[in-house]
């Protein structure tokens, strides 16, 4: 089995979830198994899951998998579902909650539900003296999957998950530290198989455990486990301790160290650990031959490296009718990022501010979830630009959306400014829809996916001017634009679903191969 390993997989995704749902389309299209692997726990995972068209087959959720719910049936909770143990309790309504009397209007608990159905999400229950004393949280399918015990002093003092049958399968403890915080001191799991019960210092040590019962539970001695580490802090460390042999591949999917500089010093604090436990690994895989040579020259690791695309062109978007230029809203350039520090969507919109006064007609559509970092620093920074430079009609915040083909299909260009990138699944979707790319020289991906002069332009890192004047010069030469869009649909065939899935091919015999001498080393240990 190959499984492919996250912490969310959340409404809103970030560049890793998308690049394994194209990964999972992939699969599927190949009809070659494979599990989504989820770490963290989430009340809402299913329903993120099966809009992302993810079947509850192809998913495994740590603590559904102790819970022994990867599979219940569906019954979402309502208020008349719920028995407090009081008789004769009546209910008050307020915005998204019940509040539950007891016949003595002692409030009893406090409701919360969403939707137009009312489904209960959460129940807060009070004790005789108005004291909080426990929070039962619900999963959407309609089980009560994790309890949080309070402390005398409004403190989460134990964490619950529970099972179908309403017993607990993990447990976690907290105690505050000397600055009040709390502070986790373990976790105990109850076996859901023999009932024992087992002792966790960390998070990391039960994922461990969870690791390993999966690597048991699809053992074969024909074909290795194959484990993909898609975020590190999840399993990088866990999958170095397993008990039983696998194939492991941590995957790259931002740059390691400085898109400038990548013998730099300080590298990217998410892959630290990755970078100095490298020949731990079977396998390291990157999305550019870029990054993979730069890897190979600063560490020269004996873990092989494979360089798979994050993203896939689909043979459908490959063969759709071409879009001329001519038919396009001039002028209009789109990006699909997250709002956030690195992307540096200020400058993006500084070098729109200067092509506006050349050409009035462009106009920015900024796709995307703004991040909360520092207030939403990156989203005001942005906002000032707009202020400042009185682009409130030039310069647009969309917001999230799922509708890539249909504003594509409209616009002419694709900016981008980031300080660094893995892959860059925007810029790779822009391409195939035959828009005009300009970037900043980054590391990595823009920088192999557009080529310079050929279906687009790059521009030296961080020059706001020479990113005006570039796209200056492509919405003044309709000649150059289209010849631009041409190559552009032309160079997405190197991301199609054939080329792309060699890589997964060439490392799954790669794991073949190495399997009988994995298995032999095993046995000899044994």
């Amino acid at each position: 089995m190959i499984f492919f390993i996250n912490s969310v997989m959340q409404k809103n995704k970030s560049g890793i979830e998308f690049a394994q749902l194209r990964r999972i389309e992939l699969f599927n299209d190949h009809q070659v198994d494979y599990r989504l692997v989820v770490r963290d726990w989430d009340p809402k995972l299913h329903i993120a899951t099966r809009e992302a068209g993810i079947d509850d087959d192809h998913l495994i959720n740590m603590f559904e998998y102790f819970q022994n719910a990867q599979k219940v049936e569906e019954k979402p909770k309502h208020i008349e579902d719920l028995d407090f143990g009081v008789p004769e309790t009546h209910l008050q309504e307020e915005a998204s909650r019940y509040l539950v009397f007891s016949k003595t209007n002692q409030l009893i608990a406090r409701a919360n539900f969403t939707g137009e159905d009312k489904q209960i999400v959460s129940t807060e229950l009070f004790d005789g003296f108005n004291n909080l004393y426990r929070v039962d949280n619900y999963d959407t399918r309609g089980f009560r999957t994790l309890s949080q015990w309070y402390s005398p002093d409004n403190k989460v003092d134990t964490e619950v998950w529970l099972n179908t049958d309403g017993l607990p399968a993990v447990e976690k403890f907290y105690k505050p530290g000397n600055d009040g915080k709390l502070q986790t001191t373990g976790w105990r799991l109850t076996d859901r198989t023999n009932g024992k019960i087992y002792m966790f210092d960390t998070i990391e040590e039960l994922t461990v455990r969870f690791l390993d019962d999966l690597n048991d539970e699809f053992w074969s001695k024909k074909h290795p486990n194959i484990y993909v580490i898609d975020r590190g802090h999840v399993a990088d460390w866990g999958i170095l301790h397993l008990k039983r042999a696998a194939y492991s591949v941590n995957y790259l999917h931002n740059a390691h160290a400085s898109a400038q500089d990548p013998m730099a010093e300080i590298v990217n604090n998410n892959y630290e650990f990755t970078l100095n436990a490298l020949d731990g690994y079977d396998a390291i895989a990157a999305s550019t031959h870029k990054q993979n040579h730069d890897v190979e020259m600063r560490y020269h690791p004996t873990a092989k490296l494979f360089t798979i695309p994050v993203g896939v062109v689909s043979d459908k978007l490959l063969k759709t009718k071409r879009i001329p230029m001519k038919e396009r809203i001039f002028g209009k350039m789109v990006v699909f990022a997250r709002i956030a520090p690195e992307k540096q969507l200020d400058q993006l919109a500084e070098a729109i501010a200067l092509v506006h006064k050349q050409v009035p007609e462009v106009t920015l559509d900024l796709y995307g979830y703004a991040d909360s970092t520092n207030n939403y620093e990156a989203r005001r920074k942005v906002q000032k630009v707009i202020v400042d430079n009185d682009l409130g009609d030039v310069i647009h915040l969309k917001g999230y959306t799922n509708k890539i083909d249909e504003v594509e299909n409209q616009a002419m260009l694709y900016g981008l400014t980031s300080d660094m990138e893995g892959f860059n699944l925007g810029i790779m979707e822009a391409t195939a829809h035959g828009l005009v790319s300009v970037t900043y020289d980054v590391n990595y991906g823009p920088n192999e996916i557009v080529e310079d002069g050929v279906n687009g332009t790059i521009v030296p890192y961080g020059d706001v001017e020479a990113f005006a004047n570039a796209t200056i010069k492509i919405l003044k030469d309709p000649q150059l634009t289209q010849k631009y869009s041409t190559e552009a649909y032309n160079s997405a065939e190197r991301y199609s679903e054939e080329n792309v899935w060699q890589g997964w091919e060439a490392l799954m015999s790669d794991a073949d191969k190495v399997w009988p001498t994995k298995i032999a080393a095993m046995n000899y240990q044994a």
